[in-house]
């Protein structure tokens, strides 16, 4: 067992490292659930079979000390040197290291797992697409049960959950590489038309409620945009905008229902097909988002933000969000 032990834990070690270096592309749900197997699967060892041996062969010990005893005694002998007892039974009952680093570490890795595929998982925002309402360094919380929970690696939906409304913060699968995970604004959901011609957003004919707000400074790009306040139903969330940018949509990419968008130079219109939705960033025009790659599929979906837990840079930070 100590040598099968040490060979797995390689071979996670080298999992993670190859992860790290670039060499491959890490998929950290599946790290964990095989971690929580395999763990699981020696804590079910350790309880039902190796401590039971273990405790057998210390009871063992210490009724075979008591029999030599006895008879020492009845030959008149009350002081015997030898071995200690007390300190040999302790030993014999002592988790061996490969259990210590398995089956000692599965109930933390459980909850670890249930959590982050159930209930929460966190995320770091690593670029600006979704500035103002988030910055790069915010560490977030995402529901995981808001939309239906699923299964974890599989993502296959069990509960049916709430839908996602206009306005909601997502996290999702990127449909042109679903290992990665973004974060974009529903702004339409199936069956909506959304418009955004020459920077003003539509849905259904209807432009989107909007109210001019002062200039928003940028730190990263050390200069001032255009700041307004949308309402998506009943929220309302804030956006910048960038008048030096093209109204067009420069590097669209082909796509699954791209005949349900039509592009000019003014921007996109398009038709979200049924299971999808259609994604935008706030910071309308530094955002990879639907105009460029499409529509989300009710698969790829992930969870809903919800709470900025941390950002080392700025604790002002910490708090909920629209």
């Amino acid at each position: 067992m100590p040598i099968l032990t040490t060979l797995i834990l390689a071979a996670f070690v080298g999992y993670m490292g190859a992860w790290y270096s670039g060499a491959i592309e890490g998929n950290f749900a599946l790290l964990l659930l095989l971690a929580t197997v395999v763990t699981g699967a020696y804590w079910l060892a350790e309880r039902f079979y190796f401590l039971p041996k273990r405790r057998a062969a210390a009871a063992a010990l210490e009724s075979s000390a008591a029999e030599r005893n006895a008879q020492l005694a009845a030959q008149g002998i009350q002081k015997v040197d030898g071995p200690d007892v007390a300190e040999a039974k302790t030993r014999l009952l002592m988790q061996p290291w490969w259990l210590d680093w398995t089956a000692g570490l599965f109930p933390v890795i459980a909850v670890v797992f249930i959590l982050r595929s159930f209930l929460f998982e966190p995320f770091k925002i690593p670029s600006g697409s979704m500035i103002p309402t988030l910055q790069v360094g915010d560490l977030i919380l995402v529901n995981k049960f808001t939309y239906g929970v699923r299964l974890p690696v599989l993502n296959k939906k069990i509960t049916e959950g709430n839908a996602p409304q206009r306005g909601d913060v997502m996290v999702f699968r990127y449909p042109p590489q679903p290992s990665m995970d973004y974060i974009k604004r529903v702004v339409g959901v199936p069956g909506d038309e959304v418009a955004y011609i020459n920077k003003r957003l539509t849905i259904n004919g209807k432009p989107v409620p909007t109210t001019n707000q002062p200039d928003y400074f940028e730190q990263d790009a050390m200069r001032y945009f255009k700041q307004i306040e949308e309402q998506l139903g009943e929220k309302t969330h804030r956006s910048i905008i960038n008048p030096d940018v093209p109204n067009f949509v420069q590097g669209v990419t082909d796509f699954k229902y791209k005949e349900n968008c039509r592009y000019s130079v003014e921007g996109v219109v398009c038709k979200v097909p049924e299971g999808h939705y259609f994604m935008m960033g706030d910071n309308r025009d530094n955002s990879l988002d639907s105009r460029y790659w499409g529509f989300v599929p009710d698969a790829n979906i992930v969870g809903k933000a919800f709470f900025v837990w941390m950002n080392f840079g700025n604790i002002k930070r910490i708090g909920s969000f629209n």
